[in-house]
């Protein structure tokens, strides 16, 4: 007899919160959009309805930028000082600690991961990130500069590092939370003033953290929240005159577009895009660290990751081991809706997500790929993919070329080392990368022939709010994370004075 499966019941928090219509905050005021509209948000795991928010356009960010401008340079915000800063942004992050299990749901429920990976993963990264950039904001620095064609004595030059401004900000559906606090965390620490935008597909957690916002006592204007569609609110924010910086982690199509909606007023752009990021066992590596490694980068969030290791070369003596490991990895992984406590994977973010990840699937098929795990969808109901490792690939195929987002993973042989650094680099995308080996001389030389802006060795999908993370080529421009987002979010000034 079966044993029944306890899932856990939702917070009732929760429950009231996705049950009540959600509005835009501009300005400390919680309010419907201008034009009246809303959209739905859905639940990944059963495609039902899940909550319904207000449809954000083109005269809600005007008013969210106005209460931004009005903040940044007469408003309270203005006169406060980076001790000031710093202890508002450690009391949100000690608010989303005090709501942990609340937040961890709200992930689950409107993207669809676990719930167990939300709450010791997702939320508390999104705390940790948080309070360094609390600990930054007393910590932003100029420099006193020795003229080289003067006299030492006759005049004094200096730096200082203000606030670059308005920030509009643009975040994805795959990490909700986490992605608010990268761009929020350093933004709020320079002492800038936001637009936030999350995304259509997962609006909720960025909307309950703007009432933690408030209650940490972030004065009204600093934070605005405007949730709606990337072509209409995300468009408009990237193109306001009045915005200073626009910060977007999304797909390297939509970078793009955001380079150029960004021309008109030549507002600073920081972008962080898409990947298609090579992963190489070598035949001296742990196999039994690498194998289950391998199958954690491509694997973990869904393969809803732009660093996924998506392109698997692993030395030809090696390959057998390695795909059968993977492909049993693949088949152990438990595929259900992110509520259920033995799930392991939940279902894609979307209805277009899951058309995607199979249309990649089925043009696969068609060029001659082979799938030896998964390779389809799982069940009828939700947006469910069943983890997938393809062989019998090649460089030419679209599955190997371009970005699927999804839990599939193309394994590819080879025999000569010293060809891999080719292969690896071949690509548009240049995010991150993994070496697996046991030899760390050989890892290091690797290591700094590959274009990826993050390379691990012998691990994968390491983060740390210290680490600065972003792309090569077409994944994007600047960095998130460590002390190098900073230089986004301030301007430097160089002060000279005579003596």
């Amino acid at each position: 007899m079966a044993t029944a499966v306890s899932v856990p019941s939702i917070d009732s928090n929760v429950s009231s919160f996705v049950a009540r219509k959600q509005k835009l905050l501009i300005n400390g005021q919680w309010v419907e959009s201008a034009s009246g509209k809303t959209f739905a948000s859905y639940n990944p795991a059963t495609g039902a309805v899940l909550a319904s928010v207000a449809e954000g356009d083109r005269e809600d960010v005007d008013r969210a930028v106005k209460a931004a401008r009005t903040a940044f340079e007469t408003g309270p915000w203005s006169r406060t000082s980076p001790a000031d800063r710093a202890k508002m942004i450690w009391r949100l992050a000690d608010l989303i600690e005090k709501h942990l299990e609340e937040f961890a749901q709200i992930e689950s429920l409107d993207n669809g991961k676990p719930l167990k990976i939300a709450r010791v993963a997702d939320v508390p990264l999104t705390i940790e990130h948080l309070r360094y950039y609390a600990g930054w904001a007393t910590k932003i620095e100029g420099n006193t500069i020795p003229l080289i064609l003067q006299k030492p004595s006759k005049y004094l030059a200096y730096t200082v590092r203000e606030p670059v401004g308005v920030c509009g900000q643009i975040i994805p559906w795959n990490f909700p939370l986490l992605m608010a606090a990268w761009k929020l965390g350093p933004a709020l620490a320079a002492g800038c003033t936001i637009v936030l935008k999350p995304a259509e597909q997962t609006p909720l957690s960025a909307l309950r953290l703007g009432e933690l916002v408030q209650e940490a006592g972030i004065p009204d204007g600093v934070v605005n929240i405007i949730a709606g569609y990337g072509e209409t609110a995300g468009a408009a924010l990237a193109a306001h005159p009045d915005v200073d910086k626009v910060a977007f982690t999304g797909s390297t199509e939509v970078g793009k577009l955001i380079i150029q909606a960004a021309a008109g007023n030549l507002k600073k752009v920081s972008l962080e895009l898409g990947g298609k990021s090579p992963n190489v066992i070598l035949d001296d590596a742990d196999m039994e660290t690498a194998i289950p490694g391998a199958a954690g980068a491509i694997f973990f969030n869904h393969g809803q990751c732009c660093c996924a290791g998506s392109r698997l070369y692993v030395e030809k003596k090696a390959f057998d081991r390695v795909v059968d490991g993977m492909a049993a990895s693949a088949e152990k992984i438990r595929v259900r809706p992110g509520f259920d406590p033995d799930c392991d994977m939940g279902p894609l973010v979307s209805e277009e997500q899951l058309n995607r990840v199979c249309g990649y699937l089925e043009s696969g098929k068609k060029e001659g790929a082979k799938a030896v795990a998964g390779g389809e969808r799982h069940g009828d109901k939700g947006y469910f993919v069943k983890p997938t490792v393809l062989v019998d690939t090649n460089e030419n195929m679209k599955v190997v070329k371009e970005e699927i987002f999804g839990p599939v993973v193309t394994a590819i042989p080879f025999s000569d080392p010293n060809e891999i650094v080719d292969k690896a680099n071949n690509s548009v995308y240049g995010l991150a990368a993994g070496i697996w080996t046991s030899d760390i001389k050989k890892a290091h030389r690797l290591a700094s022939k590959l274009r990826a802006g993050t390379v691990w060795i012998n691990c994968y999908n390491v983060f740390d709010p210290s680490m600065p993370f972003g792309g090569y080529k077409q994944s994007g421009w600047g960095r998130e994370g460590g002390h190098e987002v900073l230089e986004h979010y301030t301007e430097v000034k160089s002060v000279c004075a005579a003596l």
